[in-house]
């Protein structure tokens, strides 16, 4: 078992704040393992009959851990998880509960509260920079090849029966019992090509055409890959101008490992990483910032910028553009972007940089940025916790 301090630190930094905490994140995140870790917390495995026997009573049960720090794992089990939680959290304000399960709270199929307002929310990421130095990992390759879930990410060579695996279980333990979808076939193939063509604007007629839905399907079927964490979804970042795109959204796949199987890489080409530090970007982005001030930019003479981090009232925007090779970074995006949105930090994240340094094009001043650092530049962003995921 390896510690995952960051995200320890994370949960009991939340818990001062609500005594409820709702721990989110994909199916093997790692939720189980890292509440075990938790100081005097008592675990309580709601997929066992005997566990739901106790919580049948939650009065009881809460009266009787006062003081405490109680896990419940897997709680959707529960006939009705939210009544649970909000009965701890309105009447036992001295009983800590970590709440886990595969999905979060808005799959509302077996949650009739969200508790807004009564909760703090924690989103279980993918192995970040932080758990990759717990692991003593340094390999860029096989974090990309293999994912960032813990047993894939840990274990030997590149399973594909193991993805497999995790596509049906996704399929028959969450989608079947949160959400009821029916047309498996349908559904995996969108799956299946969201993944493939993770990081791209999303064009839903296109993906109703060769799934055999209507157009209303498909986007019923994205924003469940977005409430399950399954898909990243950004907003464009636009002023007044018309020139620049403000509805058409791209989507991420959540981890490159399963990107890296859907597209059967065994070997990653330099482009290929340039893809994927896409991906391990926004997800140190989405650890350390609130997943509403994310978006990309994109104007109509196709210049793009990977990331804009959306500032408080008083900043200017930042822009992040990701490159494997430093030497293969092209200005033109980033100041065709500041032509319209002058203000602001520009930063370029690569594999291959060692340390930090500056660069000027023309007025436009940059800073180049190893991605083993990255984690640390976004410290200083890091001023606002993460809020509720829609």
């Amino acid at each position: 078992m390896i510690a995952r301090p960051f995200w320890l630190k994370r949960i009991l930094a939340r818990l001062t704040e609500r005594n409820v905490l709702w721990l989110a994140g994909v199916r093997r995140a790692g939720k189980t393992t890292l509440c075990r870790q938790l100081p005097d917390a008592r675990f309580f495995d709601c997929e066992l009959p005997r566990t739901r026997r106790l919580l049948e009573d939650p009065e009881l049960f809460f009266a009787d851990q006062q003081g405490r720090l109680v896990v419940l794992d897997e709680i959707h089990r529960l006939a009705n998880p939210s009544e649970v939680l909000k009965i701890a959290a309105d009447h036992f304000p001295r009983v800590r509960v970590v709440a886990t399960g595969s999905s979060t709270l808005a799959a509302r199929r077996k949650f009739k509260d969200t508790l807004t307002g009564r909760k703090r929310q924690v989103w279980l990421l993918p192995a970040t920079l932080a758990d990759m130095r717990a692991y003593g990992m340094t390999d860029w390759d096989e974090r990309m090849l293999k994912g960032g879930l813990p047993p894939f990410l840990l274990g030997e060579g590149l399973a594909d029966e193991d993805y497999l695996d995790w596509i049906d279980a996704f399929w028959a333990k969450d989608l079947q019992e949160l959400f009821g979808v029916d047309k498996k076939g349908a559904f995996t193939k969108f799956m299946e090509l969201v993944f493939h063509q993770s990081g791209q604007l999303f064009e839903a007629t296109r993906f109703a055409a060769e799934c055999e839905v209507s157009r209303q399907t498909i986007q019923h079927y994205l924003e469940i890959l977005e409430t399950t964490l399954v898909a990243n979804v950004l907003r464009p970042f636009a002023g007044t101008s018309a020139a620049e795109l403000k509805r058409q959204p791209k989507v991420y796949a959540f981890d490159t490992g399963f990107v890296c199987y859907i597209r059967d890489w065994g070997s990653l080409r330099p482009e290929d990483r340039g893809q994927m530090l896409e991906h391990l970007v926004l997800n140190e982005l989405c650890a350390h910032l609130p997943r509403e001030r994310l978006f990309y930019w994109r104007d109509k003479q196709q210049h793009e910028v990977d990331f804009v981090v959306k500032p408080g009232r008083s900043q200017q925007p930042m822009a992040i553009e990701c490159k494997a090779q430093e030497k293969k970074f092209d200005p033109a995006a980033l100041l065709s972007f500041r032509g319209r949105h002058p203000q602001g930090r520009n930063l370029v994240v690569c594999l291959d940089c060692l340390e930090a340094h500056r660069k000027r094009f023309g007025d436009l001043v940059v800073e180049f940025a190893p991605f083993a650092a990255f984690d640390r530049i976004l410290m200083a962003c890091d001023r606002v916790p993460q809020t509720e995921r829609p």
